[in-house]
């Protein structure tokens, strides 16, 4: 899960860093709008956190440049300012969310998930499709209630996948989910962990639960998963 944090605090960036990645989320942090904008509007992100007193462009002014530019993904504000006026500018400009400084991670991270759950239109830790179900408090994996033993990596691209299930999911959006930038990017992993993941899904090989389409990528076969 890849989460755009701008941020002109550096304290606020090391702690938001530090446990939202033991969370295993992937940040790309900008200092000031500017870079802000540039990774909002060039790169694909998940849910962006936008602090609102930033130096360049303003918070409110990326949040209406993203949403003007056709970017869907969540976004939870952070400020210091409590006045219900700019709270209210800010959701009304496309914001989801608004968490004012101080505050506590736990709280942060609580928003975080279920924010990421709304946009895939689920509504508690549980996600499921079909005969498959996915806690992301507990991390079990369960198929037609099965549980699945899955690796790290594994999990991941369920988790992805899930949260995109009505969508084909291209080999390069799973690679730059599961590693950093400096990651040795061979997309042929991918097809391993899919073979495996099917084997798991299915052991009798009756089934194509996840389908490739050749040239574009993976997507679940929903007949089969209901």
């Amino acid at each position: 899960m890849r989460i755009l944090l701008i941020e002109d605090e550096p304290a606020i960036c090391e702690q938001l860093s530090r446990v939202l990645s033991a969370d295993g989320f992937r940040l790309e942090v900008a200092e000031d709008g500017e870079k802000g904008r540039y990774l909002g509007l060039e790169y694909t992100f998940d849910v962006a956190i936008i602090d609102l007193g930033l130096p360049k462009v303003t918070g409110l002014e990326l949040i209406k440049e993203f949403r003007e530019a056709g970017k869907t993904f969540p976004i939870l504000v952070l400020t210091a300012r409590s006045d219900w006026k700019t709270k209210v500018e800010a959701l009304n400009l496309g914001a989801d969310d608004y968490l004012v400084k101080p505050f506590q991670t736990e709280e942060l991270q609580a928003r975080l998930q279920a924010l990421i759950r709304r946009s895939a239109g689920f509504s508690s830790s549980e996600m499921q499709v079909g005969g498959l179900c996915l806690d992301t408090k507990t991390q079990q994996v369960t198929m037609n209630e099965r549980v699945l033993d899955l690796t790290a990596y594994e999990y991941k691209i369920l988790e992805y996948m899930m949260l995109h299930s009505t969508e084909v999911i291209t080999k390069t959006a799973l690679i730059d989910y599961l590693y950093d930038q400096d990651f040795d990017r061979d997309s042929n992993v991918i097809e391993v962990f899919m073979a495996r993941l099917r084997k798991k899904l299915d052991p009798a090989g009756e089934l194509k639960i996840i389908e490739t389409l050749r040239g574009r990528g993976y997507q679940f076969n929903l007949d089969d998963l209901s």
